[in-house]
């Protein structure tokens, strides 16, 4: 219930700009497009034909699973790891793991902007997989571990954050939406075979007499090689070819006429009245008050592990 008054208090501060508007100190003679960033269209049927769709689909199911894998299992792995963790530091853990996911969607996919969709998958992917091997290799230092598995777990979240801008800027804005929608099936599927394959690894090796950080060695080495399929397939992503590109036409066709739609948004689509103004404050207070105490019961709860 609560889920569903947020969301709708969120859709309804919604508004389109002024055709118009446009951000401060942004002179459009000065844009200029990065290589990987085409000024053309693809139709969501067309862009599902394409490798780059596919090779977007392995990268963003990589990363999902590689988090996923960390994330289902944190607060029993940090304890199999140390013993001496109690369970409200686990839960601590949990909660820290929980808010770089969070920071790494707005501090990630920020930094893509400058540096490229492409190049930040890299990182994501490359360092995800180096850090996954400290963790088999060097895991038993405490402060080793929970650094490796903040940084996985922001690259988690940076992800899914850069993943439509990264759709954007191959497939172009026209049916961006549609086109994201259908590689968030990559997501659903990650969600299934990440905890799969780690539980089932874990469960494999608990029967086999393993325990304490072995019942994890196996489970890493395989993160490592998703990441390292995840890696390869980002390196092949190349700008969509131009026989894929739809034309003015179809895009005239598709969108509907630019002058009939620029004049709705004039007309209603565009301001911001009292009542939202009300709205998007109380809607902001209810998201910082929640963040605030939930940051304050992480920290309390996470400096156990370090304090004992």
């Amino acid at each position: 219930m609560i889920y569903a008054v947020l969301i709708t208090a969120g859709a309804f501060v919604v508004r389109v700009p002024h055709p118009d508007w446009r951000p401060r100190g942004w002179d459009p003679a000065e844009s200029t497009a990065r290589p990987m960033q085409t000024d053309q269209h693809v139709a969501v049927g067309r862009a599902m034909r394409t490798p780059q769709f596919w090779l977007l689909w392995i990268v963003l199911f990589t990363n999902v699973t590689a988090g996923i894998g960390i994330l289902e299992n944190a607060a029993p792995m940090i304890q199999d790891y140390f013993p001496e963790i109690t369970a409200a530091a686990a839960a601590g853990f949990v909660g820290m793991l929980s808010l770089t996911n969070m920071a790494g969607r707005f501090v990630w996919s920020s930094v893509s902007d400058y540096v490229g969709r492409k190049n930040i998958y890299t990182l994501y992917l490359g360092l995800g997989l180096l850090l996954y091997l400290l963790i088999a290799l060097a895991g038993g230092s405490i402060v080793v571990f929970v650094l490796a598995t903040l940084v996985i777990l922001s690259f988690y979240g940076g992800g899914f954050a850069t993943i439509p801008a990264y759709l954007r800027d191959l497939f172009g804005v026209m049916q961006v939406g549609a086109i994201h929608g259908r590689l968030l099936t990559a997501w659903a599927a990650a969600g299934i075979a990440g905890p799969l394959i780690v539980n089932t690894v874990i469960e494999s090796q608990a029967a086999a007499g393993q325990e304490g950080p072995g019942l994890y060695t196996v489970s890493l080495f395989i993160m490592v090689g998703v990441l390292g399929l995840g890696f390869l397939a980002n390196l092949f992503v190349r700008p969509v070819a131009e026989k894929h590109h739809a034309s003015p036409e179809e895009v005239e066709r598709l969108t509907g006429s630019g002058a009939a739609r620029s004049s709705a948004r004039a007309g209603s689509g565009h301001g911001s009245g009292p009542v939202h103004r009300v709205v998007a404050l109380a809607l902001a207070d209810v998201v910082v008050l929640g963040l605030a105490y939930g940051l304050f019961q992480t920290l309390t709860r996470a400096v156990q592990l370090f304090t004992g």
